[in-house]
């Protein structure tokens, strides 16, 4: 164990200044589970990210905003300022928010923060190794930014299946529109689509100038600038609107040895398509001769030919010792509407069954094939149609309606006619409809889910609250004989998955988490018009405290907006939730020692 420099202090003190000291460091140092406490500012900051100059949203001024590295079972207190022009809410992409949806930061289970107000997230990072990102949930505001990433790190008791890399890289990459979010809202709101963005970004930069008929001067590009011979552990998240991606480094293979939580059989790929709202951690080693630097590429999957140079994104990787600047053609991707190829390639992504992940146990030792299936849904997207005179989107005929009142405010509060725990297990023969209708899940039950994708385009879909496994897709229609194609062993188990045109994809959730939680589209055009459910999880017995109480802190709205208090969100360092324990005790010791034994400091601050 290393002592922080001020120990050296008691080289120089009495003795039992010393002991006050180790009981102060060893409450923080050794108390159950540590905390970390952050401060966020989020705003519209100004940036040119194609070019063209255009208000994003930042967060602590930073395009896309800091990264969240904490380590499993770590608590997180986050403190965020919502100094937009409306309402805010941040979503933890991937976080399982164990026993505690009140955090999950979505409009089924939180009230957004006004303009103007700060509010506290707090939770604990229960049980969770992995890459994953956080991003803005409502008003269609991730189109503008405010994403970033988040990594959990093993706990030291727990081997990681690879070697210690010599650097930790985090990508973002992403479609992009000059337009702002509030003008793409509007598109949608009238009735269009968005039609084929404007480029894609890395990191929030655009394309490094490859082709000078193809991209303008002017446009800063992301660098990664690396040491030959080392091996770093690259994190790629697509965290687009509606875009696919192949992510490829040229002359390098990606070895894969994690998604989204999830340990993978460690294999080499010479590109990898991404979906909106994956991430994948890749091992890279620099063993090129870097005769020159080397193209980063992030191209369009499945989009007409006439606009692949548009939508491609391209960064730098520099070698410390490299001779000159990347030049000539892009490395090859697949081809653009090689679908097969996509999905093969995700088929071939395993879970390492051997390997430990949050906890010591192999992470095959859930045996997720043996289980017994409780529930079936069979969820189906077809193209977006008109309800009511509005282009929605719907699963299962339902375009999901958001009320006032959030709904695990209205569980807690037994508000009636907010929602109904009626969403039906197959596509129904009727006219679709707006509704908020919930997935009434069986606490500890084991649900089967098929997405049927009836629709033209690549969806992602996504839950809250759990990680499921991935065990078939196919093209054409899911049915019973379907399952006789499942891999009942070695099937990743991730947060989100895809589904392809005119095909099918089936998971596997254990709901053991109680909560509300929010199944979605991650493609945010389907997302903002309809494409959700929640999927509610109670535990039966009352006596069983499975859940997390309302948080002191708790933002009211809809029919229960007469009991919000001015600015009760503010947050307090001082409140006792967030010291152990044994943090406790030992502050009561300290107080004890401190009456005995009072501290002499002389005006310049030092201890006699």
């Amino acid at each position: 164990m290393s002592f922080p420099r001020s120990s050296l202090l008691c080289q120089k003190s009495f003795g039992f200044h010393c002991f006050v000291f180790f009981l102060l460091f060893a409450g923080f140092s050794f108390s159950e589970d540590p905390y970390i406490f952050l401060d966020w500012d989020v705003s519209f900051i100004m940036a040119s990210p194609l070019g063209i100059k255009q208000q994003v949203i930042g967060v602590n001024g930073q395009f896309p905003g800091p990264i969240l590295n904490v380590t499993t079972n770590w608590n997180v207190v986050v403190n965020v300022h919502n100094n937009l022009d409306e309402p805010f809410l941040v979503t933890w992409d991937g976080l399982q928010q164990r026993k505690n949806s009140w955090e999950d930061g979505v409009l089924g289970t939180n009230c957004p923060i006004p303009s103007g107000w700060n509010w506290t997230y707090e939770f604990q990072i229960k049980d969770q190794i992995g890459s994953f990102f956080y991003f803005p949930s409502i008003n269609f505001q991730r189109a503008s930014g405010g994403y970033g990433g988040i990594i959990v790190n093993n706990r030291d008791v727990i081997p990681v299946p690879f070697g210690t890399p010599d650097g930790d890289i985090t990508l973002f990459i992403s479609d992009w529109y000059t337009k702002d979010y509030k003008e793409l809202r509007k598109i949608l709101d009238e009735g269009n689509e968005l039609g084929v963005p404007d480029g894609v970004l890395f990191n929030g930069l655009g394309p490094f100038r490859y082709n000078e008929s193809v991209v303008p001067d002017g446009i800063v590009y992301s660098t990664i600038n690396v040491a030959p011979g080392k091996i770093y552990r690259i994190r790629v998240h697509n965290v687009g609107i509606s875009t696919s991606l192949n992510f490829r480094i040229q002359n390098h293979n990606l070895l894969l040895v994690e998604t989204e939580g999830s340990y993978t059989v460690q294999q080499n790929y010479t590109n990898m398509d991404i979906h909106v709202g994956q991430s994948y951690s890749f091992l890279v080693t620099m063993d090129q001769n870097a005769s020159s630097d080397y193209y980063i590429v992030s191209s369009a999957r499945f989009i007409n030919e006439m606009f692949r140079d548009q939508v491609t994104g391209v960064a730098i990787l520099h070698y410390s010792n490299s001779q000159g600047p990347a030049s000539g053609p892009l490395p090859d991707g697949p081809n653009k509407d090689d679908t097969y190829f996509s999905m093969n390639q995700a088929r071939s992504i395993r879970w390492n069954v051997s390997a430990g992940a949050a906890r010591p146990n192999p992470q095959g030792s859930f045996r997720y094939g043996q289980i017994t299936v409780t529930d079936v849904y069979v969820l189906l997207n077809v193209p977006a149609e008109r309800i009511n005179g509005q282009l929605r989107t719907t699963l299962n005929g339902i375009s999901y309606l958001d009320p006032a009142t959030p709904l695990k405010l209205a569980q807690q509060f037994n508000v009636p006619g907010v929602y109904k725990l009626d969403f039906p297990n197959r596509n129904m023969n009727r006219p679709a409809k707006l509704d908020t209708s919930t997935i009434n899940g069986t606490y500890k039950g084991f649900m089967e889910i098929i997405f049927q994708n009836n629709a033209s385009t690549v969806q992602s879909y996504h839950l809250d609250g759990y990680a499921f496994f991935v065990v078939g897709m196919d093209f054409g229609i899911w049915t019973e004989n379907s399952r006789g194609t499942y891999n009942k062993w070695d099937g990743v188990a991730r947060c989100t998955t895809q589904v392809f045109p005119g095909a099918w994809t089936a998971i596997l959730v254990s709901l053991d988490n109680v909560g509300i939680w929010n199944l979605r589209s991650e493609n945010l055009d389907s997302w903002y018009l309809g494409q959700e459910v929640y999927v509610t999880v109670v535990n039966p017995e009352i006596t069983n405290k499975t859940e997390l109480p309302l948080p002191d802190n708790a933002i009211f709205c809809g029919s229960l907006s007469t009991l919000q208090k001015q600015q009760s969100n503010k947050f307090k360092y001082s409140e006792a939730s967030v010291l152990s324990s044994s943090s406790i005790i030992v502050f009561g010791l300290i107080i004890i020692w401190l009456s005995l034994f009072p501290l002499n400091i002389s005006s310049h601050g030092n201890l006699f």
